[in-house]
């Protein structure tokens, strides 16, 4: 069990698939959205970047069209690229929590898979 659920890496239940909750990107991401809204051209040109995603969200999609659709919101609202700041203790957290998941996830035909690398204790020369 986590000790922080909103920056974790989980397992589904029949143990074939693991999850990265990561909360702050997506708050993040909103706040950035709207940092902008009370400039009214600003807001006119996110929400028709919104729309051009919804449109293509809706339709089927060409190559890379999503993506083109999503970095035109993310220029239109200038966000910042989507990433979280980890501390030592929150990256050996997030370290054991994913190598609980992949032991499980290689947990079949594991003689045929190279071990799953480890960081070792190393001091300078």
């Amino acid at each position: 069990m986590t000790t922080n659920p909103q920056l974790s890496i989980t397992m589904r239940s029949d143990w074939l698939v693991g999850y990265l909750r990561a909360d702050q990107i997506r708050t993040d991401t909103l706040v950035q959205l709207v940092t902008h809204w009370t400039d009214e051209d600003a807001r006119d040109e996110i929400i028709a970047a919104l729309d051009r995603l919804a449109d293509v969200v809706a339709s089927p999609r060409r190559e890379g069209a999503l993506d083109a659709a999503v970095e035109a919101v993310e220029d239109a609202a200038a966000m910042d690229t989507a990433r979280i700041p980890l501390d030592k203790r929150t990256a050996l957290r997030l370290l054991g929590e994913l190598n609980i998941l992949a032991r499980r996830l290689t947990r079949f035909g594991a003689k045929q898979r190279a071990p799953i690398p480890t960081q070792q204790n190393r001091r300078a020369s």
